[in-house]
């Protein structure tokens, strides 16, 4: 019991970082990560419950405690192998991941205190190992002879794949564009991600035996059926959900008004912040407003302030209290001096003679009673409206499901969406041998669902294979 006082009375261990005033003119990530000291002072607060509910919070299902338990004793590289058992992303996901929401919010710790900082310790470890140079591979077993096609390289892609070659089978995942990763590599910002880490992920992978196709688009390139003729015993479908969704207002077509998909992917994927070393053109607005309210569109800002914008304003129509974004998130975009306009919707675009945007025609809202999301639902307050100067617009108000795979496979049920409809425990889809999972199949979400969805189709196809002999 005193043990267990004395690691309730340490407390929560802040994590190092530029200061804002820094950070918002250049893409070097935000938080330096923790010290060994720190990590260890941390790590000493977990009271090493003998029921934690912190696992069941973890959609891959990391060995929480035990990986914890090492840090506090000073064992950083046998932490980053627990870790490693059951979540092939580690240093990712203790960057991106919303464990404020999923592991740290059942912390037990947390009921008294603040939880346990079970990321920043993932991401601690995976760092510490990395920077040691002694990232070791699992043993992998013989070959099955079996085959697993992966379309898309985001998380949900990369865990199956992982997941699967140490189960001695033959992954090959093709991927649409020239980089792998998916949304980690495309659509969020170096600040948050830096694209050396999604990398270094990767190229664990690679070294471990999964084959990655780049430039391949499967639906014009090949078809599933032609991946099944190709002697694929089982395909799954990861291509998470990147079409733009607008908002269909007057003047949505004018020059300077971008979806936050292709404003993010030409800063990201296609580094037009660092033009002209790369030669990617991108609209650079004093003015610049997002429209939204959700992790894209934190990015989609923080990322216009760093292009050199005088004013950047997250318009959304809701209160703060409802924003979708990570807490986090909104606190750094708060510290750089992101300017939040909320209760507004845009109603209209206003442009020059020359086709551009240079202003907005908004409304302000008042909150009603709860829609079906359960956030209360946005009313406009007739005669509110009025306009800001813009010369910049980012649309981020969510994203579709991206029919050029779905189109070309027969009889592959979809939702009313277009999203596909797939068994949430196994992602296994109507038509045999195929399975799904990630935004594809739920919509927008988080890196770690999509990931526990890669991991539970993993599974589900492993034992189909074995049961084939």
């Amino acid at each position: 019991m005193a043990e267990k006082e004395k690691r309730e009375k340490i407390p929560r261990q802040p994590m190092p970082e530029q200061d804002p005033k820094e950070r918002g003119k250049n893409f070097n990530e935000v938080p330096y990560g923790y010290t060994p000291e720190l990590a260890q002072r941390e790590a000493k607060r977990c009271l090493q419950c003998k029921k934690p509910k912190c696992i069941e919070g973890c959609p891959v299902g990391v060995k929480i405690p035990e990986f914890i338990e090492m840090v506090a004793e000073g064992n950083f590289i046998a932490a980053a192998k627990k870790v490693k058992e059951d979540n092939s992303l580690p240093a990712i996901c203790g960057r991106v991941c919303p464990q404020e929401v999923q592991c740290e919010v059942l912390c037990v710790l947390g009921k008294k205190e603040e939880p346990v900082a079970i990321g920043r310790l993932e991401r601690f470890v995976a760092d510490y190992e990395r920077a040691q140079g002694v990232v070791e591979l699992p043993e992998i077993p013989p070959p099955t002879g079996k085959r697993v096609a992966a379309v898309g390289s985001g998380p949900a892609g990369l865990t199956l794949a992982g997941d699967l070659v140490k189960l001695g089978h033959q992954v090959t995942i093709f991927e649409a564009l020239h980089k792998p990763g998916g949304v980690l590599v495309y659509g969020i910002p170096e600040f948050r991600l830096p694209k050396a880490i999604v990398e270094a992920e990767v190229d664990y992978l690679k070294r471990m035996g999964v084959e990655i196709k780049y430039n391949y688009v499967i639906g014009k390139i090949l078809t599933v059926d032609e991946l099944f003729e190709m002697g694929y015993d089982a395909v799954f479908l990861g291509v998470g959900a990147g079409l733009p969704v607008f908002m269909n207002i007057p003047g949505e077509n004018l020059c300077g008004i971008y979806s936050a998909n292709e404003y993010l992917t030409r800063s990201n994927l296609m580094k037009a912040y660092l033009f002209p070393e790369y030669d990617t053109p991108i609209a650079r607005g004093r003015n610049v407003a997002v429209i939204g309210g959700g992790n894209v569109a934190m990015d989609s800002a923080r990322t216009a302030l760093r292009l050199g914008a005088d004013n950047v304003y997250i318009v959304y129509r809701r209160s703060k209290t409802e924003l979708p974004a990570r807490a986090e998130e909104v606190h750094h975009a708060e510290e750089e001096g992101i300017q939040f306009k909320f209760l507004t919707n845009p109603v209209r675009f206003i442009e020059n003679e020359d086709g551009w945007v240079v202003g907005m025609e908004c409304i302000q809202m008042e909150l009603g009673e709860p829609d079906d999301s359960g956030r209360r639902r946005p009313v406009p307050i007739e005669g509110s409206n009025f306009t800001m100067d813009m010369d910049l617009v980012v649309i981020a108000v969510g994203t579709g499901a991206n029919p050029v795979i779905t189109s070309t496979v027969p009889n592959l049920e979809l939702n009313k969406r277009g999203y596909i409809v797939a068994d949430p425990e196994t992602g296994k889809t109507s038509r045999e041998g195929i399975y799904a999972g990630g935004d594809i199949v739920t919509g927008a979400a988080t890196v770690i669902l999509a990931m526990g969805a890669g991991r539970q189709s993993s599974t589900a196809i492993h034992e189909c294979l074995i049961s084939k002999g």
